[in-house]
C-alpha cells in the first residue's frame, strides 16, 4: 500500500475541518475516497470542494462494504464514536476516532478490545493537543524527574464560553440522550486527557458538578473536581462554559520545581535542592532552597495539531510509525470524566479504575429522565397547535 483510501464519517463541523486538512495538501499518503452522513443536506453543501471521482455515503454500512476504502475517520456524534470504530474494525478498516472516544468506558473498552483482536489495523484518536510542543516540554520535564517527585496539580479551564444561542444550535447538544454530558463531554477532553498524559492518574476523585446552572440545558455547565494521587499529591480541575473572561491555567508542583502553561507560554521553575532534602537537612527556621527560573525552548512549526495526529494515523498504516495517540489511552481521560460525574451524582468519593456498571446505570437514569421530558414537550406543543 502506497497510500489510504480514506472515508470521513460525519460532514458537521469537525468533519468538515477533516475535509479541509485531506484536500489542503498537506497530509502525504491518503487519498479520499469519499464522505459519509446521514444528512444529505451536509453532503450536498461539500460537494463543490470535491472532484466527480469523490463517493458519497448515506450509511456507515455502505462504507464498511466497499472494498476500496482502508481507513475511516468518525467524526460523529459522541455515543457512536465507539460503536461506529468496533464495526469498521471488524470490517477490517483502519480508524481514526475523533474525540472523545466514547460517553462512558465500558463501551471505550469493548472498543479497545476489538481493536487488541484486530492487531493489523490501526485504532487511533483525534488528541490532537498531544502535538503542542508546550505540553510535549511538560510531560519530558515531569517523566525526567525535573520537577522531582509530583505534588500538585491545578487546571483552571474556563475560557469555553458558550451563550444559550449555542445550545439552541442543535437539538442533541448538551442532553444525556444526544451528547452524554456537558463542558466535560464536549469542550474538555483534550485538557483531561493531557492532565493524565502529563501528571499520571488519579487514584480517586471527589467532585462538585452544576446540571444546567446558568443555561437551559440538562447537562453539566460548571465542575470543580478535587483528585488525589497514589503518593499522595493532590490536584484540582476547574472549569466551565458560562464565565468570560476565562482563564486558562495549568500549574504543575513538584518537590524540585514547577511548571505553569498560560497564555501560549511554558514557564519552569527548579529548586537547586529538592524540597524534602531541604525540609530534612535545614537547620535555620525561616528559609527555602534557592530557586532558578529557567527558560525551556519550545518551538512552534504553524502545522495543526488535526493534521499531526491525522498524518501520524497515516503513518502508522504505511510504516508502522508509533501512535502518539492509541485507542487504548483514550479510556483513561474518559476515565476521569466519568469519575467526575459519578461523584457528583453519588455525593461520594469515587476511586479509579470506575465502576462502569454504576456509572452506566447512573447515566441511563438520566436519559430515560430525559426522554420522560421529551415526551412531555411533544404533547404540550401539539395541543398548542390545535
Amino acid at each position: 500500500m502506497d497510500k489510504v483510501r480514506l472515508v470521513i464519517i460525519g460532514v458537521g463541523n469537525i468533519g468538515t475541518l477533516h475535509l479541509e486538512n485531506v484536500l489542503s495538501g498537506k497530509l502525504s499518503g491518503v487519498e479520499l475516497v469519499g464522505l459519509c452522513d446521514t444528512n444529505p443536506e451536509k453532503l450536498t453543501r461539500v460537494k463543490e470542494k470535491l472532484t466527480d471521482s469523490c463517493k458519497y455515503y448515506s450509511t456507515d454500512e455502505e462504507v464498511f462494504m466497499d472494498e476500496e476504502v482502508d481507513a475511516v475517520i468518525i467524526a460523529t456524534p459522541h455515543y457512536a464514536h465507539p460503536v461506529l470504530a468496533i464495526e469498521a474494525l471488524k470490517a477490517g478498516k483502519h480508524v481514526l476516532v475523533e474525540k472523545p472516544a466514547g460517553v462512558y468506558t465500558k463501551k471505550v473498552r469493548e472498543m479497545i478490545e476489538v481493536g487488541n483482536q484486530n492487531p493489523q489495523l490501526t485504532l487511533s484518536l483525534m488528541y490532537n493537543q498531544r502535538m503542542n510542543p508546550m505540553y510535549q516540554k511538560a510531560r519530558e520535564l515531569v517523566q525526567n524527574g525535573e520537577i522531582g517527585e509530583l505534588r500538585r496539580t491545578n487546571w483552571i479551564i474556563t475560557n469555553w464560553y458558550r451563550s444559550q444561542s449555542y445550545y439552541n444550535s442543535g437539538g442533541w447538544r448538551a442532553t444525556w440522550k444526544g451528547e452524554g454530558g456537558g463542558v466535560l463531554l464536549n469542550q474538555d477532553p483534550h485538557q483531561l486527557d493531557l492532565w493524565q498524559w502529563i501528571a499520571g492518574m488519579p487514584s480517586r476523585i471527589f467532585s462538585f458538578a452544576y446540571y444546567g446552572k446558568r443555561r437551559d440545558v440538562e447537562v453539566e455547565t460548571e465542575v470543580t473536581a478535587y483528585v488525589e494521587y497514589e503518593n499522595g499529591a493532590t490536584g484540582l480541575f476547574v472549569t466551565t462554559t458560562t464565565e468570560t473572561p476565562g482563564t486558562n491555567r495549568f500549574e504543575i508542583v513538584g518537590s524540585k520545581g514547577k511548571i505553569v502553561i498560560e497564555e501560549e507560554q511554558l514557564k519552569f521553575w527548579q529548586t537547586r535542592v529538592d524540597e524534602a532534602e531541604w525540609n530534612e537537612t535545614y537547620s535555620g527556621g525561616f528559609g527555602e532552597p534557592e530557586v532558578w527560573e529557567i527558560k525551556i525552548p519550545v518551538q512552534f512549526d504553524g502545522d495543526s495539531g488535526h493534521l499531526k495526529i491525522t498524518q501520524n494515523f497515516i503513518n502508522n498504516i504505511l510504516f508502522d510509525e508509533e501512535l502518539v495517540s492509541p485507542a487504548s489511552d483514550g479510556i483513561l481521560g474518559l476515565s476521569i470524566s466519568n469519575a467526575i460525574h459519578l461523584s457528583s451524582w453519588t455525593d461520594n468519593w469515587v476511586s479509579l479504575p470506575i465502576d462502569e456498571d454504576l456509572f452506566l446505570s447512573e447515566l441511563n437514569k438520566r436519559i430515560a429522565a430525559s426522554n420522560e421530558k421529551d415526551t412531555e414537550e411533544r404533547v404540550l406543543d401539539t395541543k398548542n397547535t390545535y
